[in-house]
Parts: structure tokens; sequence; C-alpha cells
């Protein structure tokens, strides 16, 4: 048991350190799935409604793409929880993931986990740690979603077999996380493949999901989202299924303390290609390298926005089937008609996409900090570089990042919601613009890091706690009737 000596301190280290950060995405996640289920309890009170309703979404490959295909149409749990069952997979399985990676990786690079491997520490004991807090907040989190489904009215049985989705894809990417934490040298890096295996499961599932029913839906089990789908809450409650991504975990954890055993401290098994000698002419200066640093994920996030705007233009087309029961029929009315809804729909769509993107915004803004941690800021600031020109090189890269995905995102969306409702010339400069508004929010978000980063730097990434607080204030708010001085705290 020597190699797993520290483990239980290790964990309580960890939990202190996320003692704001998990609570809250916990809360986002429960208030999420009981927010959707409640509203959908009385758009579709009636079997017609919700039959109605399913079968638009089953005709509509880029629906079943995007959520995947619901299984029984008659299931008002499955009818209200389908955009959340395979897509919240995902944002639990992402979220998993980048908490093992946050534990192991991250404190490797940063240097203090050779500071506490100079104590009583086992070899395997920072991983095991990592996998308990990251398994623990996703079990947790599961079983809280499943009371609140209950709570809000829904089968005890599906309830539970919809917290065993989140629970199951939670545990097998946090395995995925253990591993790619091993292979990397640098925390980014081991997000960044950890999204790749991300991405190409659930491309897979979609492709399963969209085929015909003569087609290759068999697609979908070569994916750890269609295993943890394929539980078929409320339609059926395959609860066997959840061995599939269970297994998955034990042997991904395996295969990380086995690749553990074979590096050193601070060593990844897939080394960094070594660089020139010396920098080419446009990379000398703050921003340039500022773009150098930053420039993979933002063409990683554009292509996901690209395709994200595709799929919710696509969409739009099929807004009108879901209008089914009487009380849905007055809201469509009151916006004006199937027009009124759609445009409803595309707007609150690029609302979302705000929201993702300011994400990003986050994400790079936070790189100052990790520059400075890291120690590699030091030696450009040892030059003749300012530290205000160094500040600036990284804010400005975070604004423009952000503004190019919020117009790749309407691009994508007015272009398709163009052709699927026939009106290009209308649709496309009026996403665009819909896709706009949404900057100077975004850039409010990034501003906060920044002033975290200046006044107080350590706090710098409970900038994600607000962003937390922000998404649940402006998607859900209206849900519990918080009034709007409330949710005006949202930006």
């Amino acid at each position: 048991m020597k190699d797993f000596a520290g483990t239980a301190t290790l964990v309580r280290l960890a939990l202190r350190r996320d003692r704001v950060l998990l609570p809250v995405w916990i809360v986002v996640f429960v208030a999420m799935a009981a927010g959707s289920a409640q509203a959908s309890i009385d758009l579709y009170p009636d079997v017609a409604s919700r039959v109605s309703a399913a079968s638009t979404t089953n005709s509509s490959p880029a629906l079943v793409s995007l959520y995947g295909r619901i299984f029984d149409p008659t299931s008002l749990g499955e009818v209200s929880l389908f955009k959340l069952t395979a897509f919240g997979a995902l944002l639990v399985a992402l979220l998993a993931a980048m908490l093992v990676v946050r534990h192991t990786r991250t404190e490797e690079e940063a240097g203090r986990l050779e500071l506490l491997s100079a104590g009583v520490l086992g070899r395997y004991a920072v991983v095991t740690a990592a996998l308990i807090v990251s398994g623990g907040m996703v079990i947790v989190l599961g079983l809280l979603t499943s009371l609140s489904l209950i709570g809000v009215g829904l089968g005890v049985s599906g309830s539970l077999a919809f917290g065993l989705v989140w629970i199951t894809a939670g545990l097998a990417f946090a395995g995925v996380g253990a591993v790619t934490a091993q292979l990397t040298e640098g925390a980014r890096a081991a997000n960044g493949l950890t999204a790749v295996v991300l991405g190409v499961s659930y491309v897979l599932r979609a492709l399963g999901d969209s085929a015909a029913s003569d087609g290759p839906r068999w697609i979908s089990w070569l994916s750890p989202i269609g295993w943890s789908q394929q539980i078929r809450a409320y339609a059926g409650d395959r609860f066997w299924v959840a061995l599939l991504p269970l297994a998955l975990m034990v042997i991904l954890v395996a295969a990380a303390y086995r690749l553990l055993s074979r590096r050193d401290i601070g060593a990844g098994l897939l080394r960094a290609r070594p660089g020139p000698a010396t920098a080419s002419r446009w990379l000398r200066s703050p921003l340039a390298l500022a773009w150098r640093l930053h420039r993979g994920s933002l063409y990683a996030w554009g292509f996901g926005f690209l395709l994200l705007g595709f799929i919710v233009g696509n969409i739009a087309s099929n807004v009108e089937g879901f209008v089914t029961s009487d009380s849905a029929r007055k809201m469509v009315e009151k916006l004006g008609g199937v027009e009124g809804i759609t445009d409803a729909f595309l707007s609150t769509e690029m609302g979302m996409l705000g929201l993702i993107a300011s994400a990003f915004g986050i994400q790079a803004a936070l790189r100052l900090r990790s520059e400075e941690t890291s120690l590699r800021a030091e030696p450009l600031l040892a030059t003749g570089i300012t530290r205000s020109r160094w500040l600036a090189s990284h804010v400005l890269m975070a604004l423009f990042g952000t503004s190019v995905l919020v117009l790749v995102g309407g691009l994508g969306s007015g272009i398709s919601s163009g052709a699927s409702l026939g009106n290009m010339n209308r649709q496309l400069p009026r996403m665009l613009a819909a896709a706009l508004v949404q900057l100077p929010a975004i850039w409010l978000v990034t501003a906060l890091v920044v002033i975290l980063f200046g006044l107080a730097p350590k706090l710098v990434t409970a900038t994600w706690a607000l962003f937390a607080t922000f998404l649940l204030l402006g998607q859900f708010g209206p849900l519990f009737n918080l009034p709007d001085s409330v949710m005006n705290i949202s930006p």
C-alpha cells in the first residue's frame, strides 16, 4: 500500500482548493436538468403532444446528431430531457476529465507536485486522489440530479437511470483524463487530447443515431457517450449498459497506473517536438507570441462554432413542430406566430453561443496566470518588453478570439437557416447581427478575469464560478421566476 501513501491527504487538499468550484458546477447541472424537466412538463401535458414533438425531433438529422434519438415518443421524461442526455453527458465528461488533469498534470507542471513528493507520497497517490475527487463529484452530481427530477414529478426508475447516464460518462472520461495526463508534458496538451477523444466519441454517437433504420446504427456502440445514452432513461431503463463505461474506466485507470510507472516526474511519454534554434522575424513581439500560443485552441473552437452554427440554423426550420400543446400555441401567438418563435429560438441559441464563447475568453485570459506561475513570463519581462505590452497581447487575443468565434457561429447559422427557411438574403445579415450583439457581454466577462488577475491573482480561477452563476441566472432565471433585478446581475 506504500504506492498509495498520502492519497487521503491529497484528496482533502484538492477538495479544499475546489471548495467553491465543485459545489457551483454541481448546482449548475442539477438546476439545468430540473429546470428543463419542469418547463417541458407544462409544454407537453398529453401523449399526443409528446409524440408529435418526438416525431419532429427524430425526423430531423440535425437534431438527432446534436442531441440523440428519442427512443420512446410517449415518455414525458425522455421528451423533457432528450437535449440533456447525450449533450449533458458530454459536458459532465469534459468536466470530470479536466478535473483529473487539473489535479495531476497541472500540479506537476507548476512544480507543486515535486515539492509534495519530497514528503511521504506514494507513486500512485496523486492520480488516485484526482480520480477520487473527480469520480466523487460526478456521483454526487448524478444522484442529486436524480433526486431533483423525482422532485419535479418524473418517474423514480427513469430519474435514477438518467443520473446514471451522467455518472457513467463522467467516470469513463475521468479515466481518459488520467491517461492523457501521463502522455503529455503539459496540462493544455492533456486537455486538448482529452477534447479530441471526447469529440470523436460524440461524432461516432451522432453518426450512429442519425443513420437510417436499416443503416449502421451500431456505430453508436463504438462511443462511450453512446453507451451512456443507450441506458435509455425513461425509455426502458437498461441499467446493465452501465457496465460498459464502468469497465472502460477500470481499464483506463489501470493503463494510467502502468504509464505512470514508465515515466519520470515532469516528463510525458509523448515528448514535445523541439522548435527551431532562432525565432522567425514575425514571432519577435509579445502579440505574435500570444497568437502562437492561442492559435491552436482558436482553430479548434472555431471549427466547433461553425459546425454548431450550421446545426442551429438547420433546426430553425423545424421549430414549429414542437408547438403541439395549447399552452405552447398560446406562447407562440404571443411571440408573433411561427415566425416569431423561430426568431425567438435563434435569438436564444445565439445567446448560448455567446455564453460558450465567453468560456473561450476566460480560458484565453487565464493564460496570463499560467504563464506567470510557470515562470515563462519572467524571461520575457527581463527584456525590454513592459508588463503592459505583455498583458495587452493576451487580452487582445482573448477579445479577438471571442469575436472570431461569434462571427463564425453567426455565419454558419445564417447560411444554414437561410437555406432551410428559403431566405438567405434576409437570414445571413440578421444572424451575423444577432451574433455580434453578444460581444459586449462576452468582453465584460473577459475583463473580469483581467481585473482579478491584477487585483487578486490567486483568486483568478474564481471567474469560472462567476461564469456558472451567469449561466444559472441567464438561462434558468425565468424558469424559477426570479425578479429582473436578480437576473440582470448576469451580463
